[in-house]
């Protein structure tokens, strides 16, 4: 039988020195009771503990913690007259008799930054997306369709003052937006307290609360709840990869190098100024494994996109000759790193075998999406980075030397089934000096939009789950910056509106045809018909799923139209052009094909019958045999 909230049983001690416990959150931070509050902390090397906060004036000889007879090095202890939404800490002194004032690693919620105190909290919320629990696991499925929104709350929509949405307003419009521009999930980045708004949310200090910036954790689950209701998956951005050294956070947290390596060759990440976890420690696996279940149950998401897992795998990512420590084997792989992820990944799919757990993973670390029991991480995707950088570098060409990077575009069908992939146009993407994805497009303003509309027509009849980050379904043309909204002002302009209402449509046609998303991880949904016609930047493929009809896609690169342009199909019969990038309702010149072509007993590409289309400048078709 489990002991109530905040007493930590043998069993828990146990699992936490074993690293396997995957709900610390129930037995450590501060948990209401009747007449006051139950606190547990780690802090196995403090010499004191003590909780302050506004229930005692902040006085750190009001309520010392004691430390657990097991030797566990959790303190814990009871401070009557504690309530709901106080603020309060922890002061540990150290070893060498100086005072660190630390917030709680597990608490619920958090003052809002810049302020750094925790905040007594609960979880009651009474949920109303039964239906979507009951079917997510469709709706996350490999097989299914997944066109994913990502968005940084804070700059997405702005309220009339220039004030952050709180959350529960952000639901309501995201749900709405979502729903007519036809995504299935949105992913969230991070949202989990961090004390630097420019970071993104990826300098983060509190594993279990969400940024109160928006508002209180109940208000983050009526977010989650009325998208699930509006039969829209989350996904949320969570960082196991490093934290920031703030005073009030996990570093130096008991006046040791607890949570983070002593060593800064291991301890210490030269790219993000930021500490990085000891994935050896059992007790951070522990805490770790309970913020990704955390965040699963007690908020509803239905997926977590883990960020940066090739800094996790390697102990020599972004460092030079000398500035790593090689593992017992004399290599470059960190094993602790590589066994948490794998506990994370058995955990969390053992737990809730319908959600999804996405790598962002950048090199080509083998089998990351593959089980753990064959030598995978167990992943369930993984970004798909090499076309990503493949495909924005073909992108960039002019069009008249597309032809001598014709293999650019085609190489990603090389080992496109040898992971199950996500194509991501992310935040990455639009910033740094990057550019927005419009502005990376050539030629003149037309050909630019035209540019565009091919590549998301591109990239989502190409074989992979989607994402997009948000501004680039309307061609925003300024570099995404956090500080104020996207500019939402120019859907004022037609060839703005014409790329969001031709990916509108191109979710439309993805979901309703198995084929764009049925078999996405396995070459038998991909066939090429011409793979070769660099001489006019001309690729056109089949796309397949069983007991589905095919489809037919053609894509021009190039702003010259094809006239008389002959693929071969594998049945006779019309074709419905179900979608043409250059439609005028896009922004298009309207040349296409009458809406329908029929197939000739002609041979060709290796096929009984064969389409004769005019392909139009700069734009992709896709067609289908007529039902």
């Amino acid at each position: 039988m489990r002991s109530r909230p905040g007493l930590l049983t043998e069993h828990d001690v146990y699992l936490l020195r074993e690293g396997t416990h995957g709900r610390l959150y129930e037995r450590l931070g501060c948990h209401l009771e009747d007449g006051g509050a139950h606190f547990a902390v780690w802090a196995p090397n403090a010499r004191a503990v003590a909780v302050i906060g506004d229930f005692n004036g902040w006085n750190a000889a009001a309520h010392p913690l004691a430390a657990r007879a097991d030797g566990c090095g959790v303190w814990e202890g009871f401070v009557p007259g504690v309530v709901r939404g106080q603020a309060y800490k922890y002061v540990l002194t150290t070893a060498a008799g100086a005072k660190l004032e630390k917030a709680d690693p597990f608490a619920l919620q958090t003052e809002c930054p810049p302020a750094t105190a925790s905040r007594v909290a609960t979880l009651d919320y009474e949920w109303h997306d039964g239906e979507w629990m009951a079917r997510r696991a469709r709706a996350n499925a490999l097989d299914a369709p997944m066109a994913i929104y990502e968005v940084h709350l804070g700059s997405w929509r702005r309220a009339a003052d220039g004030s952050f949405l709180d959350y529960r307003s952000a639901a309501r419009a995201l749900a709405e937006y979502v729903t007519q521009m036809g995504f299935t999930h949105v992913e969230l980045l991070p949202l989990t307290e961090h004390p630097f708004y420019g970071s993104w949310g990826y300098q983060c200090t509190g594993y279990f609360a969400p940024t109160a910036r928006h508002g209180a954790p109940q208000d983050l689950m009526a977010l989650v709840d009325t998208l699930h209701q509006a039969g829209i998956g989350v996904i949320l951005d969570w960082v196991p990869s490093h934290f920031p050294a703030d005073a009030h956070g996990l570093a130096f947290f008991d006046g040791t190098y607890l949570y983070e390596h002593q060593d800064p060759r291991q301890g210490f990440h030269p790219e993000w100024n930021s500490a990085i976890f000891n994935y050896g420690r059992n007790e951070v696996r522990a805490f770790l494994l309970s913020s990704a279940l955390f965040w699963l149950e007690r908020y509803h998401v239905d997926g977590l996109r883990v960020d940066a897992v090739a800094s996790m795998l390697y102990l020599d990512y972004a460092r030079k000759e000398g500035e790593w420590i090689p593992n017992r084997y004399g290599g470059r792989e960190n094993l602790e790193a590589i066994e948490f992820l794998r506990l994370l990944s058995q955990s969390v799919y053992r737990d809730h075998p319908d959600v999804q757990l996405i790598a962002e993973e950048s090199t080509a670390w083998p089998m990351v999406s593959r089980p753990t029991w064959v030598g995978g991480l167990g992943f369930g995707l993984k970004w798909n980075m090499g076309w990503m950088h493949d495909t924005l570098a073909y992108f960039r060409e002019d069009p008249i030397y597309r032809r001598y990077h014709h293999n650019t575009i085609t190489f990603s069908i090389m080992y496109a089934f040898s992971e199950n992939f996500v194509l991501p146009l992310s935040h990455d993407e639009v910033v740094h000096g990057k550019g927005s994805l419009i502005g990376r497009m050539p030629g003149d303003g037309w050909q630019q939009f035209a540019n565009l509309r091919l590549l998301l027509g591109y990239m989502w009849t190409h074989p992979g789950k989607k994402l997009l980050f948000m501004g680039g379904e309307f061609g925003q043309r300024r570099e995404w910056t956090h500080e104020g909204e996207l500019e939402w002002w120019v859907l004022r302009h037609a060839e703005h509106a014409g790329v969001q209402r031709w990916l509108a449509d191109v979710n439309r046609v993805y979901r309703a045809q198995p084929a764009l998303h049925a078999v996405d991880f396995d070459p038998s949904g991909f066939e090429w018909i011409d793979c070769n016609d660099a001489d006019n930047s001309v690729l056109s493929f089949l796309r397949r799923a069983p007991r589905a009809a095919p489809l037919a896609v053609v894509c021009n690169f190039t702003p010259v139209p094809r006239h008389n342009y002959v693929i071969g199909v594998p049945a006779g019969g019309r074709w419905i052009e179900l979608l043409n990038s250059d439609a005028i309702v896009y922004g298009g010149s309207g040349m296409g094909n009458l809406g329908a072509v029929d197939a000739a007993p002609v041979a060709a590409h290796g096929r009984s019958r064969s389409l004769t289309l005019t392909l139009p400048p700069l734009a992709i078709v896709v067609l289908a045999p007529e039902a």
